[in-house]
């Protein structure tokens, strides 16, 4: 109906403003998909951790976004998509979006306005700022995490993505290959967010024997569990990233190209249901979990499958997205259990998913991608030098070695940025809130209220 409605604001004699009206209209709607599943990250990072801090999480939540908006809107959008210097960083001509002029060679890549194309971006520089909430969740300062937020989404996020995603950015030019961000928003985020997991330390608890605050892992190599206070909430928020993800991958295209959106989305929902599926059928084989189907588990496999596909969603076949969603829900069951031996303390498995079936996933465009769906990408098929649709190699093996290279320059950068930020900002301004206030509840102590105000409530930490 609206693609109807803007036909008929154009001229028949036409067609070429008609096409880029519906191009806009079907990327904006995509955005503003993305932009809901703020919603469903707030919903389920607040469900997987514990009631008395769940108005803090949700603060958060909303408070990042506001962040992330004026962080690419003053800087980040220039340096991301801004005439590159060097293929390595954009200029500075486009701050503020006053001069587009900045960004002649970003125009002659799309169809839709600067303006519109640059709130589609938004979301996704948002996106990896909210991947870092949920897993410093429960103990970090406020003001911490919006000012980390706000470099991320200003500085390290737009250079990576320029390498990517700008025309000639110097990944790009190589031939890696991310298609709506795999590498680029999902393993950034949650290189991000292991980093200050890390530097934060884990969450604590009031051991009854001597009534002091300790770390959840013991010395004897046993994990202090510290349960979900809502799954029906975390439910929900899977269920809102999984309708949003089709605005992720269908409206990265930059286009209403019908055939080529419909894949997407094919590919895309099989690999969040295998996942899900492995997930299950995992935790229902483990001792660990009772030998049944663990509900947090499977909505992380939902995720982690969703992420692994969003690097080649419009690269592979059906078969091979549903391979792909199988291996993201075992690693997703794997790689919990990893960081928990390794006692970094993630409370709602972001890490896993978004680091680990990040990298996953961007290493599967060079195991699976069918070459002739690659190479309808015009910018891939002229810039590529040792992809598949190079002039000068040709063969699966060529592109896995431009995803190695991609995955070990964006990590490598992020991690190096993230440990000097956070860092910094455990010396000025300290980034971890106190004891007290980390026993008696981040909301109370924080933001003076009660999430679940007129319930009882009852916590129960066990050994």
């Amino acid at each position: 109906m609206w693609a109807e409605a803007a036909l008929h604001q154009t001229t028949d004699s036409d067609p070429g403003e008609q096409l880029d009206t519906i191009n806009t209209i079907w990327v904006l709607l995509a955005a503003f998909l993305v932009f809901f599943m703020n919603a469903g990250f707030g919903m389920l990072e607040a469900g997987f951790c514990r009631y008395k801090n769940a108005a803090n999480i949700l603060t958060k939540n909303l408070l990042v976004f506001a962040i992330a908006t004026l962080a690419f809107w003053v800087l980040g959008f220039a340096l991301m998509m801004g005439d590159s210097f060097l293929d390595v960083i954009g200029g500075l001509k486009g701050l503020f979006l006053l001069n587009e002029q900045g960004f002649s060679e970003y125009k002659t890549k799309i169809t839709i306005p600067l303006k519109a194309a640059f709130f589609f971006q938004l979301v996704f520089a948002g996106t990896a700022a909210t991947i870092v909430s949920g897993a410093v969740a429960e103990r970090i300062k406020l003001k911490a995490f919006l000012w980390f937020s706000f470099f991320l989404v200003a500085l390290s996020y737009p250079i990576t993505g320029h390498w990517v995603w700008a025309p000639n950015g110097w990944l790009k030019q190589l031939g890696f290959v991310d298609f709506a961000g795999s590498t680029v928003v999902h393993a950034v985020g949650g290189m991000a967010a292991l980093v200050g997991a890390w530097l934060l330390g884990p969450r604590k608890y009031l051991r009854k024997e001597d009534d002091k605050m300790v770390s959840r892992y013991k010395d004897d190599g046993i994990r202090v569990a510290i349960r979900p206070h809502n799954l029906s909430m975390a439910t929900l928020g899977c269920f809102i990233l999984w309708l949003g993800w089709f605005g992720f991958n269908g409206g990265s295209l930059l286009k209403a190209d019908a055939e080529q959106i419909s894949h997407i989305l094919l590919t895309t929902n099989i690999a969040a249901a295998t996942a899900g599926l492995t997930a299950a059928f995992t935790t229902s084989k483990l001792k660990y979990f009772k030998n049944k189907p663990e509900l947090s588990m499977i909505i992380n496999g939902v995720l982690g499958g969703l992420v692994s596909i969003t690097a080649s969603s419009a690269y592979v076949e059906l078969s091979a997205a549903a391979f792909i969603g199988m291996v993201a829900g075992w690693l997703v069951v794997f790689l919990v259990g990893y960081f928990n031996k390794l006692k970094i303390d993630d409370p709602v498995g972001a890490i896993s998913v978004h680091l680990g079936c990040g990298i996953w996933g961007t290493l599967a465009v060079g195991l699976f991608s069918n070459k002739d769906r690659l190479c309808t990408d015009n910018d891939i098929k002229i810039k590529t030098f040792i992809g598949i649709c190079g002039t000068n190699f040709n063969g699966i093996p060529f592109q896995l070695v431009a995803q190695l290279i991609g995955i070990v320059a964006v990590l490598g950068f992020t991690f190096a940025f993230s440990w000097v930020t956070w860092s910094t900002l455990k010396a000025r301004i300290g980034i971890r809130v106190s004891d007290e206030d980390e026993l008696k509840g981040l909301d109370r102590q924080l933001h003076g209220v009660d999430a679940y105000h007129g319930f009882e409530k009852k916590e129960k930490i066990s050994g």
